[in-house]
């Protein structure tokens, strides 16, 4: 039987991403004071601890927070360094955001907890939507948005990027998110891009934003990356490695398993230098 040519190979494999059942599960960022972190999670947005170690010998403790158990729901992973006591977010990193019933009352308890409003709830001109922006104590911006119940309140991690049609393929191609929507704003000189595995009101979405003219963006030290769920890693591996050859970017950690765990990974970064 013949073998099927490179190019009928890779359409095959460019499939693979679709059919794999996947979902985002954490996104991964460092903070100044582990402990006051946890508490303005749990007080000001209503975040419950799902679990937290320390890892003397490498120097480093973390915690996982989220509205629910790490299995279904997407968390946030906050690791500290010993002796560090804050980071450089950059210009790249955008926010995080979470869902809620009433923004105005979530708004209300965090100014009574004293944490700093930079933007008051309120819609867009023209626009329906409510929101506001909250900054945590290290400095990472969240955007609160008002929608009805949703089975996942903290719905979204927002990248900035140099080139939005190429990102928009690679997380087509590399990852099989579907591109839930895009806006484009003339008058804020700004274009976004929703995607995910599932609608922006039913799971964690990924908001990618270009400012018209910007290439380029700072990382800074502060977030690490995003994490996403697969069924077959080395698989995954081959899918990412055949579009990076396209579009850019670059597997950063070969397919296999983390030392002394069952669990298998791999990282990357894409066009941009954001690592997954």
């Amino acid at each position: 039987m013949a073998e099927a040519s490179p190019a009928v190979a890779n359409a095959e494999l460019l499939e693979w991403p679709k059919k794999d059942k996947r979902r985002l599960l954490h996104a991964v960022y460092r903070v100044g004071d582990l402990d006051r972190t946890i508490k303005y999670y749990t007080e000001c947005f209503g975040m419950e601890l799902l679990r937290k170690r320390d890892v003397p010998e490498e120097k480093y403790s973390n915690a996982f927070l989220g509205f629910g158990p790490e299995q279904s729901y997407f968390v946030v992973e906050l690791t500290y360094n010993y002796g560090v006591t804050s980071y450089d977010i950059g210009t790249g990193f955008g926010h995080l955001a979470i869902a809620t019933e009433d923004v105005y009352k979530m708004v209300e308890n965090i100014r009574a907890k004293g944490g700093n409003v930079t933007r008051e709830p309120g819609p867009l001109k023209g626009m329906t939507t409510h929101f506001a922006f909250v900054k945590d104590p290290d400095g990472y911006i969240f955007e609160l948005i008002q929608r009805g119940p949703t089975p996942e309140p903290l719905c979204q991690v927002m990248l900035r990027v140099g080139d939005l049609g190429r990102s928009i393929k690679f997380y087509e191609k590399a990852l099989g998110m579907k591109l839930l929507r895009t806006i484009d704003s003339p008058e804020l000189k700004c274009a976004l891009a929703m995607l995910g595995y599932a609608e922006e009101d039913q799971t964690t979405v990924l908001e990618l934003a270009y400012s018209y003219g910007v290439t380029e963006y700072t990382k800074g030290n502060a977030y690490a990356q995003v994490a996403i769920s697969t069924d077959d890693v080395y698989k995954s591996a081959e899918v990412v490695n055949l579009v990076t050859q396209e579009l850019g970017g670059k597997i950063t950690r070969q397919p296999g398993p983390i030392p002394g765990l069952n669990t298998k990974i791999t990282s990357f970064v894409d066009p941009d230098g954001w690592k997954t």
